[in-house]
């Protein structure tokens, strides 16, 4: 659940891989996955490349990732697969596993290009989750998808309960910077005024007063995992 809310927000995911235990059931699921909720580009890292002594192992790892993600859909003869160590970077980031994390870095930057941002249009993000900050209010935290939010901008909470919330957003962050404007794309906290705990929830969304409307019924395209591909 929490994968599938993550990845649909994504525009370029990294799949890790471990080299000793290669394609596994849960590898297949999040391919299939990123490719259902349409994540455009995928990197591969195999992990724990020091652990395996035989080259041809590798060799047969990354083939097998390789074929898998043609099989779902992605360029599996193209795209970057980096074969490195995350525990020997972190124990020594200048040696050669370190540079293989900046390898992979590389490849995020030249594989996945810059996306577009949707910022003409009314401001809009659903709810990802919401907490309570002691002695300044509420938070709601999500992805922006599209437009502008500035400093005391008003914003309307709508979905799931009978009525909308109007309020003003008195404080934005990201990555706990505090910032004057939030744009399509980045994943924000916005501190609603006057605004219970108790009055959002994720499933709603934030937008630009007057710009969404309710539906009781609408059209979907659904995708159900067999038991296979990891439904349950």
């Amino acid at each position: 659940k929490n994968m599938i809310t993550g990845a649909a927000q994504m525009d370029g995911a990294i799949l890790v891989v471990a080299a000793t235990d290669g394609v596994m059931a849960q590898t297949k699921e999040h391919i299939l996955l990123s490719r259902q909720v349409g994540v455009p580009y995928i990197v591969v890292f195999m992990n724990k490349c020091d652990m395996v002594d035989d080259p041809e192992l590798l060799e047969l790892v990354e083939m097998e990732v390789r074929d898998l993600l043609t099989e779902y859909g992605f360029p599996g003869d193209d795209t970057p697969i980096i074969q490195g160590s995350a525990l020997k970077a972190l124990e020594d980031p200048n040696s050669e596993w370190g540079d293989k994390i900046l390898e992979l870095m590389d490849a995020v930057d030249t594989w996945i290009p810059d996306p577009q941002r949707d910022t003409d249009k009314p401001f809009l993000m659903p709810v990802e989750d919401v907490f309570t900050i002691t002695g300044r209010g509420t938070v709601a935290t999500g992805r922006v998808e599209r437009g502008v939010l500035h400093m005391s901008d008003e914003v309307e909470i709508i979905g799931i309960k009978e009525e909308s919330k109007k309020t003003v957003v008195t404080g934005i962050e990201m990555f706990r910077k505090l910032l004057d404007e939030a744009q399509a794309g980045d994943n924000i906290g916005a501190l609603l005024r006057g605004i219970q705990r108790t009055d959002i929830e994720r499933g709603q969304v934030i937008c630009k007063p007057g710009t969404i409307k309710c539906h009781k019924k609408f059209t979907a395209q659904v995708y159900v995992l067999t038991k296979d591909e990891g439904g349950r």
